[in-house]
């Protein structure tokens, strides 16, 4: 009957005495998980008449109280004494394993973008992520009426001694600051964050990174720009990937041109990413403008160059076939955990 067997299991409970962590467990899968003999017992109460549920109610109240309250002790006396056994520093105890972190996807691509252009002479140069009017728009040869100087493209802060100061929408003006440094030849790339006043989507956001480059010397030559992004391309997305030029436009350099490859994702045949296209853009280049460098007090009759600048986060997506460009920002552990084995 019902109530002989509440009597029994009490009398199991009480003389209850677990010896390790395992019998505790053992006796929370006996009595207490949902098919245990608590639950089994309470649905034999639904069983038995009006007259036995007076009676027995109670009985199977204490029941499942006791049954209960066993276990809580039972658990907090194996806590505490694992407590004790790490406050005794057992040496012979095996140490804890960690995981190992990872680095950022932009960061492993922006560190092998700089390799390949040292190992061409490129130095790396910085400057400051607010910047004032000068050196973000006039003296790269942007007219008054460009729209990038418009709200909807720049974050403009305030003006500070009659200069609009805003946050810099390219690394070009480290490049200016270069140029204003000092006398040719330059040879420098230009890594950092820039901002541009855009909607968030998985295509663009409003802050991302660049890489700009700067070679001026004498008789520098757009040949010499080709074979320069040539080499980076083969050493960067393999020796099959094939490059091709567009005729563009850029108010700092001209010629201008835009540089494509061959998709890395469908290999040239056409899919999502390349528009079926075949070909992806990923940077545009061409040579200094004799303004700027006639604005930075360099010699336009004496000296030439060319400049070139891509968004790390594109030259990323290409690598590792990223399709959300918000990825990036977000701090998700699991993405991140993809590039463990990236640690360089």
């Amino acid at each position: 009957m019902l109530h002989d067997k509440i009597k029994q299991y009490s009398e199991e409970i009480a003389a209850f005495s677990p010896s390790s962590s395992a019998d505790v467990e053992n006796f929370r899968l006996k009595f207490l998980v949902s098919k245990g003999i608590v639950k089994t017992l309470f649905e034999e109460f639904k069983e038995v008449s009006t007259e036995e549920k007076r009676v027995l109610g109670k009985v199977l109240n204490e029941f499942k109280q006791l049954a209960e309250a066993k276990f809580k002790d039972a658990q907090e006396q194996f806590a505490s004494a694992k407590v004790d056994l790490k406050n005794e520093d057992d040496l012979t105890l095996p140490g804890q394993g960690f995981s190992l972190g990872s680095r950022h996807p932009l960061s492993l691509v922006r560190k092998e973008i700089v390799e390949i252009f040292k190992k061409l002479g490129f130095i790396v140069s910085e400057g400051p992520e607010i910047e004032d009017d000068w050196h973000n728009f006039s003296a790269l040869n942007f007219p008054p009426e460009h729209p990038a100087r418009d709200m909807q493209d720049t974050f403009f802060i305030k003006k500070q001694d009659g200069n609009d100061m805003a946050l810099r929408t390219h690394t070009s003006s480290v490049q200016v600051r270069l140029m204003e440094a000092g006398q040719p030849p330059f040879r420098a790339i230009m890594p950092g964050r820039v901002y541009r006043n855009e909607a968030i989507s998985a295509r663009a956001h409003c802050f991302f990174h660049q890489v700009e480059g700067l070679y001026i010397d004498e008789n520098v030559s757009f040949a010499d720009l080709k074979q320069t992004l040539y080499h980076f391309v083969k050493e960067l997305y393999g020796d099959d990937t094939k490059v091709r030029f567009r005729p563009s436009y850029f108010p700092f350099t001209e010629p201008s041109a835009e540089m494509d490859i061959s998709c890395t994702i469908c290999k040239g045949a056409g899919c999502q990413l390349c528009k079926g296209s075949g070909w992806v853009e990923i940077l545009g280049c061409g040579m200094v403008d004799p303004n700027v460098l006639d604005n930075c007090n360099i010699d336009s009759k004496k000296y030439s160059g060319f400049a070139f600048g891509m968004g790390i986060e594109r030259v990323t997506n290409l690598k590792y076939e990223i399709k959300d460009l918000r990825l990036f920002s977000e701090n998700d552990v699991n993405f991140l955990a993809q590039f463990e084995s990236e640690i360089i």
